[in-house]
């Protein structure tokens, strides 16, 4: 009998690389869900006796999908699979009773490890799958056959191939915003992870914001940032082969005092001391950041040097000399916060407009 797996995750991009890591030989009925309210139901229709699950999604994130599992004691076994890789949320999913914890993109020789720990996959099948590739071997008598394995896909979505088209008028389709915001959240979450180690905290992660937009529009863009409350920002460029950006990190000044505190400063209420709990903030966050980017993608960046772009101003005001320097822009907004803390910090990815057409084809690649 096939094994019923669900795969919930808000990303399409995800739930494919998900469906293609699965053990070759595992007989499984797959069905996916786009966020936990789905996922729930899913589990109710006894389509998740095992669950893949992803932590950041709307509606219903995944920790509030454990709680309800819990609660509720539903039929599934569940492995998360996140690019939140805090220590703090590895515990917190398997308190909540997930069996284990596979950080994203996921390796497919991982996720195969973790089956067969649990006896969800056995090496009788993967045995068996070995066996009936041999036995399929074209000779020049016998036109070769292709392996369709044993999965059966209960959802459209998996047999949906992804190729982005590049045309002399760029736009951000949704499938390409969909693939922009994965490749974020996995950047993101190696950020965060470094931020949450070095102030001994938990890092509130968001659903990166993914927009192509006209320079001048950014102060609209950053409507949901922008508050009364003046801030403090440091901006920095970054260049590969055929991608050129810059980084903004922005921070509220109501932040400073828990920082300096969480991170051991003397702090005193001048400009100085602001300022370099600034310029450590952005080696962190924008440098994980755009090596989780570069990882996925296979590219390196080199860093410019940080600049300061104001003190304790508005974030209009901050970005105001940045507004004119193309015309359209690939930007990912990020913003986040500390437990327990009134700290937010937002970290803005801000990308030309030529570079999409190289990302672009980065992601075509990676999807094929």
């Amino acid at each position: 009998m096939s094994t019923k797996l669900l795969i919930c995750d808000d990303s399409n991009m995800a739930r494919k690389q998900l469906a293609r890591s699965l053990p070759d030989g595992w007989d499984v009925e797959v069905s996916f869900a786009t966020n936990g309210i789905e996922g729930i139901e899913a589990i109710k229709e006894n389509k998740g006796d095992v669950l893949l699950l992803d932590l950041n999604m709307p509606k219903m994130d995944g920790y509030q999908v454990l709680e309800a599992i819990l609660a509720q004691d539903l039929p599934t076994l569940t492995i998360v699979v996140s690019g939140d890789i805090q220590p703090e949320a590895h515990k917190k999913v398997i308190g909540l009773g997930a069996l284990a914890f596979i950080q994203k993109p996921v390796n497919k020789d991982k996720l195969t490890e973790v089956l067969l720990s649990y006896g969800l996959f056995t090496k009788d099948e993967q045995q068996n799958d070995l066996q009936d590739i041999s036995d399929r071997i074209p000779t020049a008598s016998k036109p070769e056959l292709t392996k369709s394995g044993n999965k059966q896909l209960s959802s459209p979505q998996a047999n949906t191939s992804f190729t982005p088209t590049l045309s002399d008028e760029l736009t951000l389709a949704p499938s390409l915003r969909d693939c922009y915001q994965e490749i974020a959240n996995v950047a993101m979450g190696r950020a965060g992870d470094l931020l949450a180690r070095l102030l001994d905290v938990f890092v509130k992660l968001p659903i990166p914001n993914v927009n192509f937009i006209e320079v001048s529009e950014l102060r609209m863009a950053l409507g949901d940032v922008e508050s009364n409350e003046s801030t403090s920002g440091v901006c920095q460029g970054f260049i590969s082969a055929g991608i050129s950006g810059e980084a903004l990190l922005i921070l509220n000044d109501s932040s400073f005092k828990d920082v300096a505190s969480l991170m051991n400063y003397q702090y005193n209420e001048d400009e100085g001391t602001e300022l370099e709990l600034l310029m450590d903030l952005s080696n962190v966050l924008i440098g994980a950041c755009l090596k989780g980017i570069s990882e996925q993608l296979d590219i390196n960046f080199s860093q410019g040097h940080p600049v300061v772009l104001g003190q304790h101003r508005k974030i209009s005001e901050l970005i105001a000399n940045n507004v004119n320097k193309w015309k359209k822009t690939l930007a990912i907004e990020i913003s986040y916060s500390i437990e327990s803390y009134e700290i937010k910090c937002d970290l803005l990815l801000l990308f030309t407009e030529q570079s999409m057409r190289t990302l672009n084809n980065k992601l075509t690649y990676l999807l094929e």
